[in-house]
Parts: structure tokens; C-alpha cells; sequence
């Protein structure tokens, strides 16, 4: 079951209010590539990606895309004033050097210690690792946007991942359809709901325990 354009731009506009002024920031495939169309007037940031672009910007129009430009999963990207081009080596030497300030990535499965599993299902044919690895690891923070729930109606959002782990204890923050989970030391913690999930919905649909912050926003 695929989720709805709608639904997919509610994530990434949530996404986008995390984006400071400033910072460096890197964009996996899926919903959060949408996330630079979401930003506000005036936001001062490079997206990266580890094809080798600092300062993609939002999507071109349709018969206004250049057949040379393109985000690491080969879609077409614009770019903005000050956008600079490198070979791979040097965009994941960016990575590698703690340069890059937030990475918003999908996920399989996350734990709610913040392992993440985004890599590889197991006998089923997959883009492949790509920056995820070092990415996880290296970022100052990592935001996850994915379905509650897999096509089946598992939780994707665990006690324990079950797939090969692409990096242990680095999740800052989860978004879904129906709620944003922070996650720190003490766990996951539900901060935000979107109109018009219950937190007794998201309880059902999550596979660990989380607990619940004094003033829960509600998103509409």
C-alpha cells in the first residue's frame, strides 16, 4: 500500500521545521526529497548528496530539468546560488569528516534505541547501501521518515530490528504518517500526532513501548 502525496508532503514539511539556518544537509531517496520544497523563504541551506552536489535545490518543473543533474538516486535536481560540484570521494569524505550537520533518511525498521535497518531485505533485490552507513554514523543528526507500518501492518518501529542493522544506536527522531518520536537515552518518546491518529493507534501500531511528552502537539 503506497502512501499518499499528501501524506508523504505532511512528513516532509514536519521534516523541514528541524532544517536551521546554516547548516549542511543530506537528503536520502523518498519522501525526503521533498523536503526542500517545504523549507521557508529565506532558509540558508546546503543539501548535500553524495553524488557529488553541495546545494541542490527544489525540483525543477517539468521541461526544466538539466539530463545532468541529479540527486544520489538519479532524479533531477535543481540547484541554488553557491551550489558547488565534487567527485563521490570528496562528498563522502564530507560525510566521513562530521561535516555534514543532519541527514534525513527512510528506514525498514528502527528500534526504539534508535538502531537503524535500511539497507537490505534479506533474498530481495535493493538499490544498495549507498551513504546510509556512513551517514548514520557520522551525521550530527539523524531524522527518519517512514510508514508506521509495512505493506503487511507490522510495525516498522521496534524492540529489536529484525533485518541486518546499517547502524546501531543513531536515530535522533522518527517521523510517520501518525506521529514524530523523539529518541534519547531514556528511549522514544512521542512528541507530535498527526490529525487524526490517537496515541492509542500509534500504540497499536508500534512494536516497543515509548513514552509520551507533557504537551503533545497536534498537527493538522
Amino acid at each position: 500500500m503506497g502512501m499518499g502525496v499528501e501524506i508523504r508532503n505532511r512528513i516532509a514539511k514536519r521534516a523541514a521545521e528541524e532544517i536551521k539556518n546554516g547548516m549542511i544537509v543530506n537528503l536520502g531517496i523518498g519522501i525526503p526529497s521533498l523536503v526542500p520544497n517545504h523549507l521557508p523563504a529565506g532558509t540558508n541551506v546546503m543539501f548535500h548528496a553524495e553524488n557529488g552536489i553541495t546545494g541542490m535545490g527544489p525540483s525543477p518543473e517539468k521541461g526544466e530539468e538539466d539530463e545532468n543533474l541529479c540527486n544520489a538516486g538519479g532524479f533531477p535536481v535543481s540547484v541554488v546560488k553557491g551550489a558547488s560540484y565534487c567527485d563521490s570521494t570528496i562528498a563522502f569524505g564530507m560525510i566521513r569528516r562530521g561535516r555534514v550537520d543532519m541527514t534525513i533518511l527512510g528506514s525498514l525498521e528502527v528500534s526504539g534505541k534508535g538502531d537503524l535497518a535500511n539497507w537490505i531485505v534479506p533474498g530481495k533485490k535493493v538499490p544498495g547501501m549507498g551513504g546510509a552507513m556512513e551517514l548514520a554514523q557520522k551525521a550530527k543528526k539523524v531524522i527518519v521518515l517512514m510508514n508506521q507500518t509495512d505493506k503487511y501492518g507490522n510495525p516498522k518501529i521496534v524492540n529489536e530490528c529484525t533485518l541486518p542493522l546499517t547502524s546501531a544506536r543513531c536515530v535522533n527522531m522518527i517521523i510517520t504518517e501518525m506521529a514524530v518520536f523523539q529518541i534519547s537515552a531514556h528511549g522514544l518518546t512521542l512528541t507530535d500526532l498527526f490529525a487524526p491518529h490517537s496515541i492509542n493507534e500509534v500504540r497499536a501500531k508500534t512494536g516497543c513501548s515509548f513514552t509520551i511528552a507533557e504537551n503533545v502537539r497536534v498537527i493538522n
